[in-house]
């Protein structure tokens, strides 16, 4: 490979690593091209897969600040760089990793910090985005009707705390009144 095919390897790998949310390194030895072909069908939009070259993708990672791929990249390498819903491409690269065992998970990159296959496993354990945002919403609106039931019962006990003793004026008068008319 020429060096000026190399430096536009690099920038284009660079660009992958700054555009993207996160990339999970795999292993893909022994995949023919039609299972990385179902692969990348498999992936749609929320993540880009590419075979890449180790020692390219170790310049172009530390170029783009991303540190801690060193170790992942030993053998075939081949990276998938989300730029969807990382919780989406990890399930996508699971489910085909169970149906074909020889896509081996290696581990990844995430807001700043790298990850391990087992990270990445985690990752894929979660529930979808839009359904942790969907929890997130009725917690924090029970949290509110909460207050507002707090905030709605300390008048609503004062007004009760206020007829209850104006009926026991009431009923106190009543007593009074009629100690009164029997003398």
């Amino acid at each position: 490979m020429a060096r000026a095919d190399k430096a536009a390897v690099v920038a284009e790998l660079k660009g992958e690593f700054e555009s993207s949310s996160a990339a999970v390194l795999t292993e893909y030895r022994g995949l023919t091209v039609a299972q990385l072909k179902e692969l990348r069908r498999s992936l749609g939009d929320t993540a880009n897969f590419a075979v890449v070259k180790n020692t390219l993708t170790k310049i172009a990672a530390k170029d783009a600040g991303v540190e801690g791929l060193d170790t992942l990249l030993q053998g075939p390498s081949a990276i998938a760089f989300v730029k969807g819903d990382v919780v989406e491409a990890a399930k996508g690269l699971r489910e085909f990793s169970k149906a074909n065992p020889l896509l081996v998970i290696k581990g990844g990159y995430l807001d700043g910090k790298s990850l391990d296959a087992d990270q990445v496993t985690k990752l894929a354990d979660l529930e979808p985005r839009e359904v942790l945002l969907a929890k997130l919403a009725g917690a924090l609106k029970a949290k509110q009707s909460a207050a507002a039931a707090v905030f709605n019962a300390l008048p609503v006990q004062m007004a009760q705390l206020s007829e209850a003793l104006r009926a026991k004026r009431a009923e106190a008068g009543e007593t009074v009144t009629e100690e009164a008319s029997a003398e």
